[in-house]
Protein backbone atom coordinates (compact mmCIF):
# COMPACT_ATOMS: atom_id res chain seq x y z
CA UNK A 1 0.00 0.00 0.00
CA UNK A 2 1.42 3.34 -0.97
CA UNK A 3 0.26 5.32 2.08
CA UNK A 4 1.45 3.06 4.90
CA UNK A 5 4.50 0.93 5.71
CA UNK A 6 4.27 -2.83 6.31
CA UNK A 7 4.37 -2.53 10.12
CA UNK A 8 1.32 -0.26 10.02
CA UNK A 9 -0.48 -2.43 7.46
CA UNK A 10 -0.07 -5.50 9.70
CA UNK A 11 -0.86 -3.59 12.93
CA UNK A 12 -3.49 -5.94 14.40
CA UNK A 13 -2.79 -9.11 12.40
CA UNK A 14 -1.34 -9.84 8.97
CA UNK A 15 -3.31 -7.90 6.34
CA UNK A 16 -5.43 -9.91 3.92
CA UNK A 17 -8.01 -9.70 1.18
CA UNK A 18 -10.20 -12.72 0.49
CA UNK A 19 -12.65 -13.14 -2.39
CA UNK A 20 -15.13 -15.96 -1.84
CA UNK A 21 -18.08 -17.50 -3.64
CA UNK A 22 -21.39 -15.72 -4.02
CA UNK A 23 -19.95 -12.26 -4.77
CA UNK A 24 -18.67 -11.81 -1.21
CA UNK A 25 -15.28 -11.10 0.29
CA UNK A 26 -13.50 -9.54 3.23
CA UNK A 27 -10.28 -7.71 4.06
CA UNK A 28 -8.29 -6.25 6.92
CA UNK A 29 -5.37 -3.83 7.08
CA UNK A 30 -4.18 -1.53 9.89
CA UNK A 31 -7.39 -1.21 11.98
CA UNK A 32 -9.72 -1.26 8.95
CA UNK A 33 -11.90 -4.33 8.47
CA UNK A 34 -14.50 -4.69 5.75
CA UNK A 35 -16.96 -7.04 4.09
CA UNK A 36 -17.23 -6.72 0.33
CA UNK A 37 -19.97 -6.99 -2.27
CA UNK A 38 -17.96 -8.08 -5.33
CA UNK A 39 -18.79 -7.87 -9.05
CA UNK A 40 -16.82 -9.31 -11.97
CA UNK A 41 -15.90 -6.74 -14.63
CA UNK A 42 -13.33 -6.13 -17.34
CA UNK A 43 -10.55 -3.52 -16.95
CA UNK A 44 -8.29 -2.77 -19.91
CA UNK A 45 -9.55 -5.94 -21.61
CA UNK A 46 -8.69 -8.23 -18.69
CA UNK A 47 -10.88 -9.87 -16.01
CA UNK A 48 -11.14 -7.84 -12.81
CA UNK A 49 -13.42 -7.15 -9.88
CA UNK A 50 -15.05 -4.04 -8.50
CA UNK A 51 -16.46 -3.96 -4.99
CA UNK A 52 -18.23 -1.86 -2.43
CA UNK A 53 -17.49 -2.53 1.21
CA UNK A 54 -18.91 -1.90 4.65
CA UNK A 55 -17.06 -2.31 7.92
CA UNK A 56 -15.14 -0.41 10.55
CA UNK A 57 -12.00 1.62 11.10
CA UNK A 58 -10.84 1.56 14.73
CA UNK A 59 -14.38 0.60 15.80
CA UNK A 60 -15.96 3.50 13.86
CA UNK A 61 -18.30 2.66 10.98
CA UNK A 62 -16.56 2.93 7.60
CA UNK A 63 -17.36 2.05 4.01
CA UNK A 64 -16.06 2.57 0.52
CA UNK A 65 -15.29 0.94 -2.78
CA UNK A 66 -12.42 -0.52 -4.73
CA UNK A 67 -11.23 -2.62 -7.63
CA UNK A 68 -8.61 -5.29 -8.28
CA UNK A 69 -7.16 -7.30 -11.16
CA UNK A 70 -4.67 -10.13 -11.51
CA UNK A 71 -1.29 -8.97 -12.74
CA UNK A 72 1.03 -11.00 -14.96
CA UNK A 73 3.01 -12.25 -11.93
CA UNK A 74 -0.17 -13.67 -10.36
CA UNK A 75 -0.51 -11.02 -7.66
CA UNK A 76 -3.71 -9.08 -7.12
CA UNK A 77 -3.26 -5.36 -7.81
CA UNK A 78 -5.91 -2.79 -7.04
CA UNK A 79 -7.05 0.32 -5.24
CA UNK A 80 -9.22 0.73 -2.15
CA UNK A 81 -11.16 3.87 -1.26
CA UNK A 82 -12.44 4.82 2.20
CA UNK A 83 -15.54 7.01 1.82
CA UNK A 84 -14.64 10.56 2.84
CA UNK A 85 -11.05 9.54 3.60
CA UNK A 86 -7.89 7.99 2.23
CA UNK A 87 -7.39 5.80 -0.80
CA UNK A 88 -4.43 3.62 -1.61
CA UNK A 89 -3.18 1.14 -4.15
CA UNK A 90 -2.50 -2.38 -2.92
CA UNK A 91 -0.77 -5.56 -4.01
CA UNK A 92 -1.72 -8.93 -2.52
CA UNK A 93 -0.05 -12.30 -3.04
CA UNK A 94 -1.50 -15.74 -2.35
CA UNK A 95 -0.41 -17.16 0.98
Amino acid sequence: MELWDQDAIDLLDPAFIEIGPGNHGSFRFIAVEGWMDVRSVERDGAPAIEFSWDGNDECDHANGRGWAALSSDGSLMGRIYIHGGDDSSFRAVRS
